[in-house]
């Protein structure tokens, strides 16, 4: 999709994304690129704006079933679909079509999967490793400690443990602002647990700084041992290698902790709402996901324990 010229009516929706509606530099790159699909579709290269004014139904059927025919999952064309539909719904309000052409076309259902969680007795177990290790007090171990409960406590995404600066953190009142999707800023609580590993690691972070001198990183939280921001890739390595210690095969990922945090607080009864402002979603029907795995989990264990079941 390099070699697409991108129509001027592309650039200012993506202008407008950017600018106007603050989305991610990822979704802006995804949207980039589900839309230089579309206009290479429809022949649009070298400012072909005409092209796509005039596409039609059949036209966005036509694409929907090349998507298909190149063996793209159902999730990925309805991605590339809601991103043409955003467009289209942006050329409408710049009164330059009368209507959308894809709300004339329906996309692909997919199956809601139920994501990868730790259970409690899992959830105990990492963290009596990663304590163990943190115990020994070496700057790596006690960070990721830090970082492990800070995952599970706030259920925070990777992209926004990796951008948590000092400033973000109050360790007084036990709360955390966080930069989400959209750049939407959220406060989030975190529990004792959490705040005493975050207490524990800032004295090491606080000793590495004085030893790098000005070479270190003060404004991030999380660091690496050359005291620069860790990375997306060191904070994921940090998360499976104890994630792996805790059950190899069971397809556990960084964001199994936020699924961890979710499922363990509406197994315990909080509401959906709440969880749904603690989760950072714009929609609740996002969250209700975690509902699913719970009645699942009450349905495995109605089986097991009920005799006529």
């Amino acid at each position: 999709m390099t070699d697409v010229v991108r129509p001027a009516l592309v650039l200012d929706f993506l202008a407008h994304l950017e600018k106007e509606r603050q989305v991610s530099p990822h979704t802006l790159a995804a949207y980039g690129r589900d839309l230089d699909g579309f206009t290479s579709f429809v022949g649009s290269q070298g400012g072909g704006d005409d092209a796509l004014l005039a596409v039609d139904r059949l036209t966005m059927r036509g694409f929907m079933g090349a998507l298909a025919r190149r063996g793209l999952s159902k999730r990925s064309i309805a991605r590339a679909l809601s991103a043409i539909r955003a467009f289209y719904r942006f050329l409408q309000r710049e009164d330059l079509i009368e209507g959308n052409p894809g709300r004339a076309v329906h996309a692909p259902k997919f199956e809601k999967y139920l994501p990868a969680y730790l259970d409690r007795t899992q959830a105990d177990s990492l963290f009596a490793a990663a304590l163990a290790r943190a115990m020994e007090g070496n700057f790596a171990d006690v960070r990721n400690l830090a970082i492990l409960e800070l995952f599970y406590a706030t259920g925070i995404r990777l992209s926004e443990l990796h951008g948590v600066n000092r400033v973000d953190i109050d360790l007084l009142s036990q709360q955390l602002k966080v930069r989400g999707k959209g750049r939407k800023e959220r406060i989030v609580p975190f529990g004792s647990h959490a705040a005493l590993a975050l207490r524990n690691y800032e004295s090491k972070r606080d000793e590495l700084l004085r030893t790098v001198a000005g070479r270190g990183d003060r404004g991030a939280f999380f660091l690496s041992k050359t005291g620069k921001r860790l990375s997306r890739r060191g904070v994921q390595l940090v998360v499976t290698k104890y994630l792996g210690k805790v059950d190899e095969n069971a397809g556990l990922s960084t964001h199994s902790l936020r699924h961890s945090f979710a499922t363990h607080l509406l197994d315990a009864g909080a509401d959906l709402r709440a969880v749904q402002e603690l989760l950072g979603h714009a929609s609740v029907s996002t969250t209700q996901i975690y509902t699913h795995t719970s009645v699942e989990r009450l349905k495995e264990a109605y089986r097991k324990a009920h005799p006529r079941a």
